[in-house]
Parts: structure tokens; C-alpha cells; sequence
């Protein structure tokens, strides 16, 4: 299969980026400085990365609300043009999470759906004729941390006040860009969508400003440590968002969508397991597909897990029967060793605090 690559690709190369497959395209897993580094500067500083595989998917129209009204489970009369709102595509059969999706409400009868990578083709189909993929049109990139405001404003003022969860089209320097209060590292920042043309322009002048380069590496560090879920892992074919422990993703109160039926018989039900967050004793980072064990006998499956930078010792998501909860102790089988671990409440890491612009 052919990889499609980013218009920032060449970019990616010249600051020396390892290159590899990632939802059917090819971006950059991290820079020289290494994942690790990457990490902590989000952590402490402003980072740039290119998040350009996720899709874009335009409906525009008077009866855009309407139809994603009837699709999606989150309600997006909650908030109003202006606005993102996250939600999800749930499987009509049994709701699970086909996709979890941040909406851009850019203007009155336009909106931007932002699937995931490689469902960016399955989501424009369930959303119906006139759903149209631009994703081809433009670049993306998350401008991330705690000073990213801060930095962006030496070149952007006007984008750098954009608050959390807004969206607004904005021009920089002649380039008419959407600008969103959004981002996937448990830290404040921005994503701003730029026409492909000037991608490479805007991604040099923000690395100029300040911006450290940051691949998916240290992106999905980030995440994990901030129990962000991952489609693929967390999310997918035979989880819902009732499992995953995002019921609040779901308005019940707005009318039908796809999945309502199958998810109103779960939480009538009663789930049959619960995504939790486990903190291992020691360095050693677990695995997806790892078992957790109470008791000596396997209980559940490792979702994520990884070593956290931040809290310098192992850390995983995992669904559990609901009747483990925060506080247990149980273990996680690591390669045959049973390695203990704790039940945590999350997030593992709270964000930290953004400097102000001025």
C-alpha cells in the first residue's frame, strides 16, 4: 500500500525525523532530540506537531446540523457555532465506537469533522451524501504546552487568544487558516489548519517562534499519561463509550443517533467492564494486550501502557470487571512476571499551567 505523507513531509526529513507507517500515512515518529525529550518539552514548554493525518470532513448547509445531530452522540446545540465539540460514530448494531471525532463548528452551516486517521473514508460514509473529505486540502498542526500561547503570540497575537475549545478562521500573513482550541496532550494549546501551499511556511515560522518539533511518540505519551483514549485501543469494534467511561460524550436528551438503541440496552444492563488506569511498581513499562490479573488469575487486558517521563515509572489503561476499583491492587503479567499495580484515578498527569500571552 502507498503511504500518503503530510505537505509538510519534506520539512520532516530536513530536521532529520524518523519516518514510519502510521494509519496509512507516513509521519514522523520523532526528531534528533529523541521521544523522551519531546515529551518533557510539552510538558514544560511549546511544541509543534504535524497532525495532518487526521481527516477533515466539510458538511455545510442548512441542514448540516441536522444531520449530524441524527449521527453523532454528543449534542452540538450544547455549544454553537464558534465552538469543537468531541463526540462519537457508534455501530447502529451493537454502539460501539466506530470513531471518536472533534467537531469544528466554524460558521453557521459549516462544520469540520475531525475522524481519525484511518477512518477518515468510513466516517464521510456514514455521514451521507454531501460529506465531503479536505482533508487533502490542508496541513495540520497542534501547537502544544504550557507556553505555546505564550510563543505563538510573537507571531500570531490574534490566534493565541483563541480560547478552549473555540474555533475561528483567522488569516496569517496573508493566509486565510481555522484556528481551534483543541489538542490531544492533556496540555493547553491550539491546532490550526493551514492550506496545504503554505503549510511549510507557517510550520517554519512557528519552529522560528519557538516551537519544538514533536513526533507521534512523544504525542502518544502524552495522551496515555493524560488517560486520553486512543481509537484502536481504547475505543473500537466491541467497546462503547459506556465502557470506556465516556458517558458523557452521550445526550440523551437530544433525540435519536446511530447506536442509541444498542447503547440504551448497555446502560440499562449494566456494563460488562470498565476502562481503568493502573500505575506500575517500577520502571517497567506494560504493553497492550498484556493481562491483568487479580488474584493470580487474568481478569482484563492492557489497552495502553508505556513508561510515563513525568512520573518516571510504568503506566497503563485497561478494562476490568466493574467490580475492580480505584485503590485495588492487582497485577499486570509482563513477559510471565506478575508486576503489581494500582488502580489509579485519572488522569496520571494533570496539565500544567499556561503562562499568560503577555
Amino acid at each position: 500500500m502507498t503511504l500518503r505523507t503530510s505537505p509538510l513531509d519534506a520539512a520532516h526529513r530536513a530536521l532529520g525525523a524518523k519516518m514510519v507507517p502510521f494509519g496509512g500515512w507516513d509521519m514522523p515518529l520523532s526528531y534528533p532530540s529523541g521521544t523522551l525529550a519531546e515529551h518533557r518539552a510539552c510538558r514544560t514548554g511549546a511544541v509543534a506537531f504535524d497532525v495532518s493525518h487526521l481527516g477533515t470532513v466539510r458538511i455545510e448547509g442548512p441542514d448540516a446540523l441536522d444531520r449530524l445531530q441524527r449521527a453523532l452522540t454528543n449534542d452540538l446545540t450544547k455549544v454553537g457555532p464558534g465552538r469543537a465539540q468531541y463526540t462519537h460514530l457508534l455501530d447502529p448494531d451493537d454502539a460501539s465506537v466506530v470513531d471518536d471525532i472533534i467537531v469544528w463548528w466554524v460558521s453557521e452551516e459549516r462544520f469540520d469533522v475531525m475522524p481519525n486517521a484511518s477512518n477518515t473514508a468510513g466516517v464521510t460514509g456514514a455521514l451521507g451524501e454531501g460529506a465531503l473529505d479536505v482533508t487533502a486540502e490542508r496541513a495540520v498542526i497542534a501547537l502544544q504546552g504550557p507556553t505555546a500561547r505564550r510563543t505563538l503570540a510573537s507571531i500570531w497575537p490574534e490566534a493565541a487568544a483563541i480560547g478552549r475549545f473555540h474555533v475561528e478562521p483567522m488569516v496569517w500573513d496573508g493566509v486565510e487558516c481555522v484556528v481551534a482550541g483543541t489538542g490531544y496532550t492533556g496540555e493547553d494549546g491550539l491546532e490550526v489548519a493551514v492550506p496545504a501551499a503554505e503549510a511549510e511556511r507557517f510550520w517554519q515560522a512557528v519552529i522560528a517562534a519557538g516551537f519544538q518539533p514533536a513526533g507521534l511518540g512523544a504525542r502518544d505519551t502524552l495522551r496515555l499519561e493524560a488517560a486520553l483514549p486512543l481509537h484502536g485501543h481504547e475505543l473500537g469494534p466491541g467497546i462503547t463509550p459506556l465502557q470506556a467511561g465516556l458517558g458523557w460524550v452521550v445526550s440523551w436528551d437530544k433525540g435519536e443517533f446511530l447506536g442509541r438503541e444498542a447503547l440504551d440496552a448497555e446502560r440499562t444492563a449494566g456494563v460488562p467492564r470498565r476502562l481503568r488506569a493502573l500505575t506500575v511498581a517500577g520502571r517497567r513499562p506494560p504493553r497492550a494486550d498484556q493481562a491483568v490479573l487479580v488474584d493470580g488469575a487474568p481478569v482484563g487486558t492492557v489497552t495502553s501502557g508505556n513508561f510515563s517521563p513525568v512520573l518516571e515509572q510504568g503506566i497503563a489503561l485497561a478494562f476490568l470487571p466493574p467490580s475492580v476499583e480505584i485503590g485495588d491492587e492487582v497485577a499486570i503479567d509482563v513477559r510471565g512476571e506478575a508486576v503489581p499495580a494500582t488502580v489509579v484515578k485519572p488522569p496520571f498527569v494533570s496539565a500544567t499551567p499556561s503562562e499568560p500571552i503577555g
